[in-house]
């Protein structure tokens, strides 16, 4: 199956690529720069594509994004800290983000004759993200089917959809995924900064999967009380 993984240059991301190029035929890395707050993640895709020896590409859809207003991902509001079952976490959405970076991937991969187009979509994104759900995923494939009915036949290709973070820390870490090679932070610092909602999530995955997290945290242990706080 000859696939384009979308690559933001996170853990789910970087370990789907490394899943594809172990069991299917990777032909390229795909990013796209929205004008997020930080562009620090798309170095890490960067060189995720070059350790698997794939073309990275990042497609500039800042003009877009600047449209796509109110999200603490893209607008000058603060990154709430806690966990991702918080209410607070919604601050964090941009509105139709995955459907437009996934339109524009299914036109590249049908105009380079790729068979599927790949996304890290996790259930855990499955409480504030609609764009991660099972149902928009199923949708949207569909939709392509017929947006490209008699010129080209590309699947859509998310084996984690239905999976927590823990179950990709788990499978990154039985084909030796580089964690420390990924950057999840929406702080975009210097290190990880262990208190928003992303940074929360990685901590909290390492710990379910038993896995070593070789990751740097400004503040470790903050994890522990936003997952109490939000089991609450």
């Amino acid at each position: 199956m000859k696939t384009i993984a979308v690559c933001s240059g996170g853990l789910d991301s970087v370990v789907l690529s490394h899943k594809i190029a172990s069991e299917h035929e990777l032909l390229a890395l795909l990013s796209f720069n929205y004008g997020q707050r930080h562009s620090k993640e798309l170095d890490y895709a960067a060189r995720a594509a070059a350790r698997l020896g794939v073309p990275h590409e990042t497609i500039d859809i800042r003009a877009i994004g600047a449209h796509l207003t109110g999200s603490a991902l893209t607008d000058n509001v603060d990154v709430p800290d806690g966990h991702y079952a918080e209410e607070t976490m919604k601050i964090t959405i941009v509105p139709n983000r995955n459907a437009i970076m996934l339109a524009i991937a299914f036109g590249v991969a049908a105009s380079r004759g790729a068979d599927a187009v790949a996304t890290a979509v996790h259930g855990g994104d499955h409480f504030i993200y609609p764009d991660c759900r099972p149902e928009f995923i199923k949708s949207f494939e569909a939709m392509q089917k017929q947006a490209l009915d008699g010129y080209a036949d590309v699947s859509l290709y998310t084996p984690f959809v239905n999976s927590p973070k823990s179950e990709i820390v788990a499978a990154g870490a039985a084909i030796d995924v580089p964690f420390a090679e990924t950057w999840s932070c929406y702080k975009g610092g210097e290190l990880h900064c262990g208190a928003c909602g992303t940074c929360v999530e990685r901590r909290e995955a390492f710990h379910l999967a038993g896995v070593e997290d070789p990751t740097q945290y400004e503040d470790p242990d903050y994890w522990l009380k936003a997952v109490e706080k939000g089991a609450a």
